[in-house]
């Protein structure tokens, strides 16, 4: 099975640490020091989260300019009730609003800044309506 390893700059590790851990989200110690924290989201998706100059040594071009959005990280939700969970928790831990909530019925969505700035979305979608209903 695969894996999916995002990696991010951010300001402060103690910091996003206590964000996404506040989000339900555990830390890996085993790829943890100083530079870089290891979240996992769950078992096959893991965000590594760099100090800048640690960060840019992942890189072959220059990083996109401050105040752009170079990634929206999207995920799936269990429930409307967990989507919006999520982006509770987020906008009380330190992240903030981007965008407008998105109900279509058949599907959710809602989307926050964590604390760095960086874009997640999160969405809920009843497979079964949205094909009845043509959505799909």
């Amino acid at each position: 099975m695969r894996m999916v390893f995002l990696n991010l700059p951010i300001a402060d590790v103690a910091a996003s640490e206590s964000f996404f851990t506040a989000l339900g989200f555990s830390v890996n110690p085993e790829f943890k020091d100083e530079t870089t924290t290891c979240i996992v989201v769950e078992e096959n998706i893991v965000v590594l989260l760099h100090l800048p100059e640690k960060w840019k040594r992942f890189l072959h071009s220059r990083p996109a300019p401050a105040g752009t959005t170079e990634v929206l990280i999207a995920l799936s939700g269990d429930s409307k009730e967990a989507v919006l969970e999520l982006k509770e928790k987020a906008l009380a831990h330190g992240g903030s609003p981007y965008g407008d909530d998105q109900d279509f019925g058949v599907m959710y969505g809602v989307s926050f800044r964590d604390p760095d700035g960086h874009v997640w979305e999160c969405t809920w979608m009843d497979l079964v309506a949205a094909r009845a209903s043509g959505t799909l």
